[in-house]
């Protein structure tokens, strides 16, 4: 059995380094591993429970649970990568509905998965709770 990193194909830059977190997601570096079982159907679920961004009109911060659900298929994210991209969106002012449909398209462009699912649980903001779920599946 091969442990950490073992696997040629396997260049992570981020993993086991200092890596301070990005000013905003399009200075992130979301990194991938190659995955072992292409072949198989299952399922990954990623839970980034202390997710923040920031209202675009009041500048006031918004928390959230980020739900990420996929099948994948050649890649898998790397778990440091992921949690560095997300923190990058801590400043960025974006709405709700547009940070999870975001984190959904930057994920398709570097997993290429067979499916996935980015939901967002939004705390409440004026009595109101805001759940956009964003899903992708290939066009068949």
């Amino acid at each position: 059995m091969k442990t950490k990193n073992q696997d040629a194909s396997c260049h992570l830059i981020q993993l086991g380094s200092s890596t301070p977190i990005p000013k905003s997601p399009q200075e992130a570096n979301l990194e991938v591993i190659p995955n072992r079982w292409p072949a198989s159907d299952y399922t990954v679920q990623l839970l980034c429970e202390e997710f923040t961004c920031v209202c675009p009109i009041t500048s006031q911060p918004d928390f959230a649970k980020i739900i990420i659900e996929y099948r994948p298929d050649q890649l898998l994210i790397e778990s440091k990568s992921l949690k560095l991209y997300l923190g990058s969106y801590r400043n960025v002012g974006i709405f709700h509905e547009f940070v999870v449909n975001a984190i959904c398209h930057d994920l398709v462009q570097v997993l290429r998965p067979k499916s996935i699912e980015v939901k967002g649980e939004f705390s409440a903001r004026g009595g109101i709770r805001i759940i956009p779920v964003a899903r992708w599946t290939p066009p068949l």
